[in-house]
């Protein structure tokens, strides 16, 4: 019997056509319906989008540049890890979505319906709950907020999972990759049709805890808190959370992040930096009145262990999971025994994916969490 068309692949290769030349060895296979891509900022990315397109033709290519790529050996670094996906088994189609900043819903209905008619012409099936979306997003445009909630709209009862480029903590160049050509202030969305069973999930490290914060002076446009309980914004994290103030950094940030509750589902709002006027820079929109919560941190890799179990016993073996997972996640396990108990999980559940500023779930864009759209085998395969 015919095997699920689904194949991972990595390179090390810097070079670009030596890297595209090894992708394309791994990921060809017949029919070939997509092929996402997850890329170091450390290659030529100039070089490197042609070589792709010399090699994968007309292939539906999509992808976008890291914070730390998740490939066939856990996490890894300076590297592109990838996956391909083919007829009858999978059919996608593709769009970028320009002029971020100025996305309405009406401008995701057309995105969506476009989709939805192209592939069901493609697949000859009505697109229905056999369907999910995922979209790829300029990490530095800020507006992940904007497009996921729009688009979670007009796509109705589908599920959407995102996640932000990024470029290794620069902030600097993140770009999305389409047919050959890299992309800023852009994002890619793709439909995916599967005759196989998929669910999207989510996984914390953090639960709420201690004492309250009230936002009482943000622009959530900048993503930018000047004020927490009527006093600076820093000074305050640091009292309630029991901080040194001049030790704030990433590490700091990564370890103490902030929850959002909504309808007793937690969303991660985590922090980038302190400003000189001690206001704090957050990695997604923070609204005046809002209400968060500092946390206590759990065991990451446990918690993400028992959310596999979970999809397992849901799906039943795996194909492959597309998962998205904060860079801050990786920053705080980082030079640790937990990142290698981290990348042996992912591998044990044929994770592909990338190291994000920031993740999509259906019409939230949150942090500090790892989202995932898991794969499993159709009635048909599922002894094999």
């Amino acid at each position: 019997m015919e095997k699920p068309l689904v194949l991972l692949a990595t390179t090390q290769q810097q070079d670009p056509a030596q890297a595209a030349a090894e992708l394309f060895s791994q990921l060809y296979q017949p029919a070939l319906s997509l092929v996402l891509l997850f890329i170091s900022p450390a290659y030529d990315l100039a070089g490197l989008a042609p070589a792709l397109q010399q090699h994968f033709g007309d292939a539906l290519v999509v992808g976008c540049t890291t914070a730390g790529e998740i490939g066939c050996h856990g996490y890894q670094q300076g590297s592109i890890s990838g996956v391909s996906f083919a007829q009858p088994d999978f059919f996608a189609v593709a769009a970028r979505l320009d002029n971020l900043h100025d996305f309405e819903l009406a401008d995701a209905f057309e995105a969506v319906m476009t989709a939805r008619h192209e592939l069901a012409r493609n697949s000859g099936k009505a697109i229905d709950r056999n369907s999910f979306a995922l979209m790829l997003i300029d990490g530095l445009a800020a507006c992940e907020e904007r497009v996921a909630s729009r688009l979670s709209s007009a796509l109705g009862h589908i599920p959407l999972l995102g996640g932000s480029a990024g470029d290794n903590m620069r902030f600097e160049n993140t770009a999305v990759l389409l047919n050959g050509r890299f992309y800023n202030q852009a994002a890619v969305f793709i439909m995916v049709s599967s005759r196989h069973p998929f669910e999207m999930f989510k996984s914390e490290h953090a639960a709420r805890s201690g004492e309250r914060m009230v936002i009482t002076e943000a622009d959530a446009d900048s993503r930018l808190v000047t004020e927490i309980n009527a006093e600076p914004a820093a000074v305050e994290y640091c009292r309630t959370l029991g901080l040194n103030p001049d030790r704030l950094d990433a590490n700091t940030f990564a370890a103490h992040p902030l929850v959002l509750q909504v309808g007793g589902v937690p969303y991660v709002r985590s922090i980038q930096r302190v400003n000189h006027d001690l206001s704090l820079s957050f990695f997604c929109s923070v609204d005046e009145g809002v209400v968060l919560s500092g946390t206590q941190a759990q065991d990451l890799v446990a918690s993400l262990d028992q959310t596999f179990a979970r999809v397992r016993s849901q799906l039943g073996p795996l194909q492959v999971v597309l998962g998205c997972d904060c860079v801050l996640r990786r920053i705080m396990i980082s030079n640790t025994a937990a990142q290698n108990r981290l990348s042996s999980l992912l591998v044990q559940n044929r994770v592909v994916g990338f190291n994000t500023y920031g993740e999509q779930f259906n019409a939230m864009h949150v942090n500090q969490t790892f989202t995932g759209i898991a794969i499993g085998y159709a009635a048909a395969h599922a002894g094999e």
